[in-house]
């Protein structure tokens, strides 16, 4: 009998679950998880950060070659940002709304002492410099830092110079091609060592965050997860039905894997590999999901928006403060403009909210109340927030065939 393959799904499933048991084994152990089992997916971590700058360089540019036309890749382009920033503003809406039903502040008696020994830092949200921003003085400088929005525009501008060119690029095409072929067989390898590398990464974390850290902030974590849970059956399901004309259940059981990692990793970047395996499996075409995904890793901030409605909300009813109708109001759009730019790694979600409290008069004092747990609710937003990513794919993917579909009628009429 031929023995059965364990397929990615289940081997992450079963690292993460290993994760959790050891991890709250070594609780009191905190510095021999940190030491012996967190280098490991550090490692794993290393590896997918290393090949995703080549992955989006040369995976942007080969998509726009393939499409052709400069004039496509600005109309889906335009319909990408569009969705990303509507499905923000729905998720910090759901957030606020979850947020103020459940009276996510009331019962937790305040720290004092966390939030003294707290020191507050100061977050402008400036778009002129966020947009300046986006575009790079140095090309290997923006790769060598990782810095996704400027690499995104480096592989915009190379893939029009190639189109523009024509059959004088034809040898740079084929580099291109090549390229983007060898990443994508490095990932894959990657990937294949992800049920260990899952494990590493969640281990350290239940040890440090046990039990007794968790359960004076239980009702922010219940009422920040239940809203990601929320926003992702109502709104993804929505349109990957009503515009992608997928099932729900076959686009969240496909969408597995990636979601896992996010869960485990917290690093959008990080799964972008994952999410463009499973975007490809559903059907999306590699033109689409290689330019719509590493756009929405960058800033596609679904999960993270929630977050700061939610936090917003807990931080002013410990602290008494009653929010009108216009702060919510701009909450709402100062976290949906501060996703853009926003990098997808660990952690950026802090400087997002710091942004959100300046704005609306909260004290950043609040901060220090969230800070504790702010990597167990990370998971649950980068979830959202690759999900998200992926449900913008498949309607972009159905848009553009039933597009090419009519385009094709007509011509044939």
């Amino acid at each position: 009998m031929k023995k059965k393959k364990l397929n990615l799904a289940t081997g992450i499933l079963i690292g993460l679950v290993l994760g959790v048991i050891v991890g709250l084994l070594l609780q009191g152990h905190v510095d021999a998880a940190n030491k012996f089992i967190a280098p490991f997916g550090t490692i794993y971590l290393n590896l997918l950060k290393a090949i995703v700058v080549p992955l989006v360089l040369f995976s942007i540019t080969q998509g726009i070659i393939s499409m052709k036309d400069i004039k496509k890749v600005g109309a889906i382009g335009g319909k990408t940002i569009v969705y990303y920033l509507i499905t923000t503003a729905f998720a910090v809406t759901i957030g606020l709304v979850i947020a103020n039903v459940a009276k996510v502040g009331s019962g937790y008696t305040l720290d004092m002492a966390a939030v003294e020994t707290y020191e507050a830092t100061t977050a402008e949200l400036n778009m002129m410099d966020t947009l300046v921003n986006i575009f790079p003085s140095n090309v290997v400088g923006a790769m060598a830092n990782a810095t996704m929005l400027q690499v995104i525009v480096i592989a915009l501008f190379f893939g029009f110079g190639i189109l523009l060119a024509g059959e004088k690029a034809k040898t740079v095409e084929s580099f291109v091609n090549g390229m983007s072929e060898v990443c994508i067989k490095i990932m894959g390898l990657i990937i294949k060592i992800s049920p260990i590398g899952v494990f590493a990464l969640i281990c350290p974390v239940i040890a440090a965050n046990g039990p007794e850290v968790l359960l004076p902030l239980i009702k922010l974590i219940v009422v920040v997860y239940a809203s990601c849970i929320i926003h992702m059956i109502v709104v993804y399901s929505t349109t990957v039905k009503a515009i992608g004309k997928i099932s729900p259940l076959k686009f969240f059981k496909t969408m597995g894997p990636a979601m896992l990692f996010a869960f485990t990793s917290a690093s959008s970047v990080g799964t972008l590999p994952f999410n463009m395996e499973c975007t490809q499996k559903l059907g999306a075409e590699k033109e689409i999901s290689s330019f719509v995904l590493p756009l929405g890793a960058t800033i596609n901030m679904d999960g993270t928006a929630i977050y700061q409605g939610v936090s917003a909300i807990f931080i002013a009813q410990i602290f008494g403060i009653n929010l009108t109708m216009e702060q919510m109001i701009m909450i709402v759009l100062t976290a949906t403009l501060a996703s853009i730019g926003t990098a997808g790694v660990p952690g950026s979600g802090v400087v997002m909210l710091t942004m959100v409290l300046t704005t609306v008069g909260l004290p950043l004092e609040g901060l220090a109340l969230v800070a504790g747990v702010d990597r167990i609710l990370d998971m649950a937003r980068t979830t959202v927030n690759i999900t998200g990513d992926a449900s913008c794919t498949m309607c972009i993917d159905a848009m553009e065939k039933r597009k090419q579909a009519k385009k094709a009628a007509k011509e044939a009429a």
